[in-house]
């Protein structure tokens, strides 16, 4: 039964901070609280505190720059060409989104891909609903297909599926679905998001990926774009969107 109520668009009603924050399209959650905990946000113009609540008519500013809520929830599919990275803050990156994707009105992306993948790239600005997306404890899909460089066993494909050691993280990945598409090809979905994660799998089994490209996010499917093309989402796609990620699990 999903919980509609939470992204619905509705005036200020008592919201904590951090989720207001997030609400605006500044970021998520998490990243409002260590804006928080930095001293970086005002209620009327006193240093916000963690816990505080926004009420109708209050004042927030984010590093100086006042924020409002959004007139209306956008989320746009961007196919991520290889080569660019994600994070905006990176001195060694050569393009990053900030170079490549444009949209009238300020949105961020939920779950990055690294700089050699490409593929599905979901930009939004709702904040909140990237914290919906990408908790790990909501066993939300991401589908990806993998080309290595070496012919990949099945032996290997069910260690995968089953869940591996990843040694340089010391945790084991959480089972998985994968579909062998040919010698050297497969798909694979996952439901976690360790940093790297299907690089560092291919790696434990002794192999190398030469592509990986994202296709699918939840009930948003890469379909027939081409790198650096990007579509808004319709008003269906958007509510199955929301239905999928705020399910109550």
């Amino acid at each position: 039964m999903s919980d509609t109520r939470e992204h619905d668009q509705d005036p200020v009603q008592d919201l904590r901070l951090n989720k207001y924050i997030a609400s605006c399209g500044v970021c998520s959650r998490r990243e409002a609280d260590r804006l928080i905990d930095d001293g970086q946000v005002t209620v009327n113009g006193k240093t916000a505190v963690q816990g505080m609540i926004v009420q109708a008519g209050d004042t927030v500013k984010v590093k100086g720059k006042l924020i409002s809520l959004p007139e209306s929830k956008i989320v746009v599919a961007y196919y991520k060409p290889a080569g660019v990275t994600c994070t905006a803050g990176d001195p060694h990156a050569r393009k990053t989104l900030k170079d490549v994707f444009s949209y009238p009105v300020r949105l961020t992306y939920a779950g990055r891909l690294d700089q050699d993948s490409e593929g599905l790239l979901l930009m939004t600005n709702d904040g909140d609903l990237i914290d919906r997306m990408m908790r790990g404890s909501a066993g939300h899909e991401k589908e990806y297909i993998v080309r290595v460089r070496r012919k990949i066993s099945d032996q290997d494909l069910r260690q995968m599926e089953k869940g591996i050691w990843l040694k340089d993280l010391e945790v084991k990945t959480a089972p998985c679905r994968i579909k062998r598409l040919g010698e050297y090809t497969f798909s694979i979905v996952l439901t976690q998001g360790l940093n790297r994660q299907i690089r560092r799998m291919v790696k434990a089994v002794g192999n190398e990926i030469r592509f990986l490209k994202r296709t699918r996010v939840l009930t948003v499917n890469l379909e027939d774009m081409k790198p650096g093309e990007q579509r808004t989402l319709s008003a269906s796609q958007l509510k199955e969107l929301y239905d999928a990620a705020y399910e109550r699990r």
